[in-house]
């Protein structure tokens, strides 16, 4: 991918939790958007011996739009994921996908987890999206919340699952996907089967889904999900969450004949699994009382405006730069503080609980 100069006459701060559209101060930037890494060709399937470090073909569509219309359009990348299996198996095992929070695989998080379903027989992949999108952890994390979106993630995950239902060593009927924060968003996303037909329509599709505090002012509007279970954890002091929208796409999951399970752990924040010490982030933005309505050809709107205003075969930096610029459409109902951090009671509730649902579908 040709390097971008990207020039943004606004610049607007990406919340902790992934949230987008959120604005600030104004800033004049100049922006080169990277190149994608050169790394060796990824492989389409899985042979017995793979573990640890994996490059998988993925695509990168941005948007929603281009996922449901052309998925095919969206720019080839290689993908990047971190294999696991259980150290004894007698026989073709359960998988998990593992999606982290906008801020990357964090430590007592993604890896502990994928180490605690191995434990348990179930073979894991940790998905590294910003990497493969050349954006390192030294890169502003403003910039790369707005490049890498949750319909990255998505396609991500996706891509993922196609390639564990290669492998000898897993069973392609259980294989599940569980995300934090924005990855939690992007598990639940996934459930969309327009998107799950577009993306993985050769295979079947995710076993069960397991949303960790993913936000939930979008409504996809889906006229159908897949079918599979969803477990949904969340803390009643993470402002980051507003409550009442998740309960609303709790509820239109329902009605779509989907078997949910909601818990709320009261007086829990925000990356409760996190080393960090447990506080309150003050100058963290959160959206509360907004929502993201995308109509059927995946476009979003805000109170009945469209955010975006580009053509279909725009330019990565123009989404960008429209994705920035549409920030301030919700600045009437941007917050700022919530708790974030280590809990260790919560911490052994929510394995508590993700135990139980996978035991009650078969893993």
């Amino acid at each position: 991918m040709k390097k971008i100069l990207l020039t943004l006459a606004l610049l607007f701060a990406a919340v902790a939790a992934a949230l987008l559209w959120l604005p600030t101060r104004a800033l004049l930037v100049a922006y080169t958007l990277p190149d994608y890494p050169d790394w060796p060709a990824p492989q389409a399937r899985l042979s017995v011996g793979d573990r640890g470090r994996i490059y998988f073909p993925t695509r990168s569509p941005y948007d929603l739009e281009r996922v449901l219309s052309d998925p095919e359009s969206a720019p080839a990348t290689t993908g990047l994921g971190y294999l696991s299996h259980p150290k004894q198996a007698p026989g073709p095992v359960a998988a998990m996908v593992i999606l982290p929070g906008s801020g990357g695989i964090q430590p007592g998080r993604e890896h502990e987890y994928a180490e605690w379903l191995n434990a348990r027989g179930i073979a894991a992949f940790v998905v590294e999206y910003y990497e493969p999108r050349g954006f390192g952890r030294d890169s502003s994390y403003t910039i790369r919340t707005s490049a890498v979106t949750e319909f990255d993630l998505v396609a991500d995950a996706y891509a993922a699952l196609r390639l564990l239902a290669s492998s000898p060593l897993i069973d392609a009927q259980r294989i599940g996907v569980m995300g934090f924060s924005y990855g939690g968003m992007a598990a639940r996303l996934a459930m969309d089967s327009r998107i799950q037909q577009a993306l993985a329509g050769d295979v079947a599709p995710f076993a069960l889904h397991i949303d960790v505090y993913g936000p939930c002012y979008q409504d996809l509007k889906s006229p159908a999900v897949t079918g599979a279970p969803i477990l949904t954890l969340r803390g009643s002091e993470d402002a980051s969450n507003d409550l009442p929208a998740c309960e609303r796409r709790e509820q239109e999951l329902r009605e779509l004949d989907t078997e949910v399970t909601a818990i709320v752990y009261e007086g829990a924040g925000h990356a409760w699994e996190n080393d960090s010490p447990r506080g309150l982030k003050e100058d963290a933005p959160y959206l509360s009382g907004c929502e993201v309505i995308y109509d059927q050809r995946g476009r979003p709107f805000l109170n009945g405006e469209p955010l975006n205003s580009y053509a279909a075969g725009a330019t990565l930096a123009t989404r960008v730069a429209a994705r920035f610029s549409s920030g301030l459409k919700f600045q009437d109902c941007v917050g700022y503080g919530y708790i974030v951090g280590r809990d260790e009671t919560t911490r052994a509730q929510a394995f508590a609980d993700v135990e139980a649902f996978l035991a009650r579908n078969g893993f």
